[in-house]
């Protein structure tokens, strides 16, 4: 078969959800900047020109990935208070989230919200609205979730690398712990000391200790207004 016909046969049942399709599990795989128009053409066996039919430009094509994830965000329970709603509405978008480890930096980048994307921002608001939170303390609430509500969030912690030789490690170790003895005494005494952290827990934690203050706030009946 010439390659004129295999492109004419690839072409049949070519549309956009299979080009967005075949665009996630690419970035899985390869990572998102690898993700290119000519890279999903040639793994659909179909010319670039083909794709544009479709999707109009690399923004575009980012933009419908996000929205093609978004979409396995699950259902959450409908007999649960607020809280514990919108806790499980951001823990299904993390769980999707931490499958594809290229979408945190899409949804980042993105530079319109598409129907998608405000559908889920729209849901979490619902849950704190039928929980009778005032449209002040939504406002605030979702500026404070940032980039959690997402399911994801960024770690501003790192961590310092020491020297391989063992002497050389120990004189490091001395000298930090002297300069540093609060991060030294965190590291070392810990419950999870010498190991890595678990960024499931860490989530969870910081996502609690988010609500939890929320709900604090709701029930003292918050007011930016009163706070200024």
């Amino acid at each position: 078969m010439s390659t004129e016909a295999r492109s004419r046969t690839s072409r049949v049942g070519l549309d956009r959800d299979r080009i967005l399709r075949t665009a996630v599990t690419l970035a899985d795989d390869l990572g998102l900047e690898a993700t290119s128009m000519r890279r999903i053409a040639e793994t659909l066996g179909v010319t670039p020109m083909a794709l544009y039919k479709h999707v109009a430009n690399r923004e575009e094509l980012v933009d419908g990935m996000v929205d093609a994830i978004i979409a396995e965000f699950g259902p959450v329970p409908t007999d649960l208070g607020w809280k514990q709603a919108v806790r499980a509405r951001i823990l299904s978008a993390r769980a999707v989230i931490v499958g594809h480890e290229w979408a945190s930096t899409a949804i980042e980048t993105r530079t319109r919200a598409s129907p998608a994307v405000l559908a889920h921002m729209d849901a979490l608001m619902g849950l704190m609205f039928s929980g009778g939170l005032s449209a002040d303390l939504v406002h605030h609430s979702m500026h404070a979730l940032s980039t959690r509500m997402w399911g994801f969030t960024r770690d501003v912690l790192p961590t310092p690398t020491m020297p391989e030789d063992p002497a050389a490690r120990r004189e490091a170790l001395e000298g930090f712990a002297e300069m540093y003895p609060n991060i030294v005494t965190m590291a070392t005494t810990a419950p999870h000391a010498g190991a890595d952290c678990d960024a499931q827990a860490e989530f969870e934690f910081a996502l609690d200790i988010l609500l939890d203050g929320i709900e604090r706030l709701h029930e003292r009946g918050w007011s930016s207004q009163t706070t200024r």
